[in-house]
């Protein structure tokens, strides 16, 4: 989460749940709207191993369930996000790693 704080993004909410699952953080900057999935594993290819089809699928779901409380609703501009958490605590964003 720092390293969007970082680069000026608004934090909406951690753990947003919703009837389709969880979304780990929901972050804005500039009207656009970032969900992101935490992944962490021992090394960084690891944790991108490790989201599924169903979870992705499940991501998908809750964010359309989330938009709905934005003023734009599925209008909203917005992008999905993995950071990959490694044993050693470095992470990596992958920006856009999801295409609804």
């Amino acid at each position: 989460m720092r390293l969007y704080l970082d680069h000026d993004h608004i934090l909406v909410t951690r753990r947003w749940r919703g009837p389709a699952g969880e979304i780990d953080l929901v972050m804005e900057k500039g009207g656009e709207v970032i969900f992101v999935e935490v992944k962490k594993s021992r090394t960084h290819a690891s944790a991108a191993e490790s989201l599924t089809r169903r979870q992705i699928a499940r991501l998908l779901k809750s964010a359309e369930h989330c938009l709905g409380g934005f003023p734009k609703g599925s209008l909203t501009p917005m992008r999905f996000d993995v950071a990959l958490v490694d044993a050693e605590g470095r992470i990596d964003i992958v920006r856009n790693a999801l295409v609804a």
